[in-house]
Order: structure tokens, then C-alpha cells, then sequence
């Protein structure tokens, strides 16, 4: 079991959405806070949330952009600095970019790769070498229920969450003996800024699959991160829909591609 009182714990995306709720719940749990986000007004709002969680909040802000290696590693020796060692890192930076296959730009497939994935890579590979040295440590990475199943108009962001999922289940094992714990979290559709303009390029036949699932708030989805890191839950999921395809996806993905399949032909009918 992690406790989280007295331990630093850095958010990446932490200034709005999933990695600001979790940021609320982590610091209300005793944790000291590192914010990493690029745009500096909504880190300083975000900041300013964060501290009204309660009135012992020890919380900081850092502007970087995690698809820049250098400056994850300078954002991480700015945070280290004024909080210590980081003890729990989630990686909640990402974006997502849904549309046609045939119609996206290269350039999509590009960005969605290197914000969803390598921007999670250069924020592990930033944290590990001290986490090793320690023999401790915890890391939460931010997939998504596209990332156990292939979702309709998600051919940029879903490969790149795939690839998140792949980092986690791999490094699992080999971190494991330096007494560090790999999780990967899979939130469904959470109503944050985020799905807000997500929602603006969906195709219609995403849209309606997208339906059948109502979004989650971002706070019950932060809790069960939580929850999981304190119970080092190596699949964290915030929904029954997600809990299933997690636990039994191989079984159950027939089902869910057929019923997507349905979905969709009903979509290009109207």
C-alpha cells in the first residue's frame, strides 16, 4: 500500500481537467504538489484551486511543455528543488484528436504521438534514475479506454495511447524490483476542457458511439486514481465499461467491435 502523506507528487497536464482534480485530491491527502503545464495563466488559476483543497497545501507550478525533453528535465530539477525527490508521478498531460483516417494530416498523427506518448516517456524517463537510486517509487500514466479498444475516428490518438499502455505493462516488470510501482489508468470520455474541444472534429458515426457512454466528472475519475495509487492497483479504471474491457477484453472485444460496427453503419444510414 502507497501512502501518500508526506510524499512528492508531480502532475504533468496539471492545470486543468483530469491532472487538476487529481492534484486536488493528492494535496488533500497530505502530498506535496508539482504542477506541469505549458500555459502559465491557467497554472496559476490552477494553483490557486489547488490551495483552496485545504489549508495545509503545499503546492508549486511549473510552465514546460512535455513533448520537450530538455525542459521535462529542467521542469524536474526546478520541482525537486523546492519539494524534494519526485515519490509519485502521474502523467496526465494529452490531448486528442479524433476525425476521418483518410482526412487527418500527417502532422495529426505526429502531435498525437508525440504529446500522448512521448510526452509521457520524457516525464518517466525524467523521474526513474532517482526512483531507482531510492528503491521507491510510484507511476501512474494516463491512458484511456481507447487504448484497450480500437474506437472509430480515433486512428491518431488511439495508436499513441496504445503505446502508453505498452510502456506501463513493460516497465511494470522491470521497475518492479527496484521497489517501484507501474500502473496505467484507463478514464472513459470525462467532461473536461479537453473532451469539450475533442468533441469539435468528431465524425458523426464517433459521436454516436461516443453516446451510449455518459461522461464521467473529472473528480470521480481523479478519486479512482487515487484509490488506485494507494492500493497500488496496477489497471485503474473509473467506470464498470472500462473495468470489463480491462479484465476481459480479449473476451469481450468481439462483442464491443460488433456492437461499434452497428453503431456506426445506423450513423451513415442517417
Amino acid at each position: 500500500m502507497t501512502q501518500l502523506r508526506g510524499t512528492h507528487a508531480l502532475v504533468t497536464g496539471g492545470s486543468s481537467g483530469i491532472g487538476l482534480a487529481t492534484a486536488q485530491v493528492l494535496v488533500a491527502r497530505g502530498a506535496r504538489v508539482s504542477l506541469l503545464a505549458r500555459d502559465l495563466d491557467r497554472l496559476a488559476a490552477a494553483e490557486a484551486t489547488v490551495r483552496a483543497a485545504t489549508a495545509e497545501a503545499d503546492v508549486g507550478t511549473v510552465s514546460c511543455d512535455v513533448c520537450d525533453q530538455g525542459a521535462v528535465i529542467a521542469a524536474l530539477a526546478t520541482v525537486t528543488a523546492a519539494r524534494g525527490p519526485c515519490d509519485v508521478l502521474v502523467t496526465s498531460a494529452g490531448s486528442a484528436r479524433p476525425g476521418y483516417f483518410a482526412e487527418l494530416d500527417d502532422a495529426v498523427f505526429r502531435e498525437q504521438m508525440d504529446v500522448d506518448y512521448f510526452g509521457t516517456l520524457h516525464a518517466v524517463r525524467a523521474v526513474v534514475p532517482s526512483m531507482i537510486e531510492r528503491g521507491r517509487g510510484h507511476i501512474v500514466t494516463i491512458a484511456s479506454t481507447a487504448a484497450l479498444v480500437g474506437v472509430y475516428g480515433y486512428s491518431a490518438y488511439a495508436p499513441a495511447k496504445y503505446a502508453v499502455r505498452g510502456l506501463s505493462e513493460t516497465l511494470r516488470s522491470e521497475l518492479a524490483p527496484h521497489g517501484i510501482v507501474v500502473a496505467c489508468a484507463y478514464p472513459p470520455d470525462t467532461d473536461t476542457p479537453g473532451l469539450a474541444e475533442e468533441n469539435l472534429t468528431k465524425p458523426p458515426e464517433t459521436v454516436r458511439i461516443s453516446e451510449a457512454i455518459k461522461p464521467r466528472d473529472a473528480a470521480s475519475v481523479a478519486a479512482a486514481i487515487v484509490r488506485g495509487i494507494e492500493r497500488d492497483h496496477l489497471v485503474i479504471t473509473a467506470d464498470l465499461q472500462t473495468a470489463a474491457l480491462a479484465r476481459a477484453g480479449g473476451i469481450l472485444g468481439p462483442y464491443v467491435r460488433w456492437s461499434m460496427d452497428r453503431t456506426v453503419r445506423k450513423a451513415q444510414e442517417k
